[in-house]
């Protein structure tokens, strides 16, 4: 797929792996619409990037459709990227007995109910484009976690909620593969991220250093260079692709 005269919408993109993806997919040639409840902070990326903004909460099917219909009106939307994320921290078990289900809700509801309303909306406009030269209407990135794999203590409706976005993958792209669009998921590693920040700087470095190689923090950059190669290569389709520097994460 061109990243050239297309169109994309990031959800989640006015922070983060969001932001960084929308400032490369602009940066190479892309008209891109910043989907973020954070609409102020989404207008700054978009004004930055020659783009457009959009206030959208994933959870509300109505608001991502809102959401899409702005990025069709833009151009012919081939590319999804799908980065909003929460990380609600929390055990099975409190001091007092079980913690209540609520808390594992929200994950859930945001990180993979959300996941799947965007790549419903995007891929059904996707599916009325004429295709490409390789027979292509669209491409739907996502964003898993290596918690989804190695989660740890406490990480019960994150971890859930990123195993579910990795078991959705496959069944999606084989579903969508009649209508020319591929779907791949990204497991990013320790990276720099807002969640990231709100750590002390000891703790960030700490997690840098459990790194292999290179033994550092991931740069959003990084993830953004991935869908790139993910939206440019054909052949990637029904993946999900871990990106971490070989980090595997310990129980705590």
């Amino acid at each position: 797929m061109e990243v050239a005269g297309s169109t994309a919408i990031v959800f989640g993109g006015a922070s983060g792996l969001g932001e960084a993806t929308a400032r490369a997919l602009a940066e190479a040639g892309a008209e891109v619409v910043v989907a973020d409840r954070s609409v102020d902070r989404a207008k700054e990326v978009a004004k930055d990037i020659g783009g457009g903004a959009v206030e959208t909460d994933v959870q509300d099917p109505a608001s991502v459709a809102s959401a899409v219909e702005r990025a069709r009106a833009s151009g012919v939307l081939r590319i999804c990227v799908a980065c909003a994320g929460v990380a609600d921290p929390g055990k099975l078990l409190g001091k007092s007995g079980p913690t209540p289900v609520e808390k594992f809700r929200r994950p859930i509801e945001v990180n993979l109910v959300g996941t799947i309303n965007c790549l419903g909306q995007s891929a059904w406009a996707m599916s009325s484009n004429e295709p490409d030269h390789e027979g292509e209407r669209g491409v739907c990135v996502t964003t898993a976690s290596v918690a989804a794999f190695e989660g740890q203590v406490g990480q019960v409706g994150y971890s859930a909620s990123k195993g579910g976005v990795v078991g959705i993958t496959l069944p999606i792209a084989r579903e969508l593969a009649e209508k020319g669009i591929r779907v791949a998921t990204i497991a990013p590693g320790l990276f720099e991220t807002p969640m990231m920040a709100g750590l002390p700087e000891k703790v960030q470095a700490a997690l840098g250093a459990s790194v292999p190689f290179p033994s550092r923090l991931g740069r959003p950059s990084e993830y953004a260079d991935l869908v790139l190669h993910i939206v440019r290569n054909p052949m990637l389709n029904g993946e999900t692709i871990r990106l971490d520097g070989a980090v595997r994460l310990p129980p705590r």
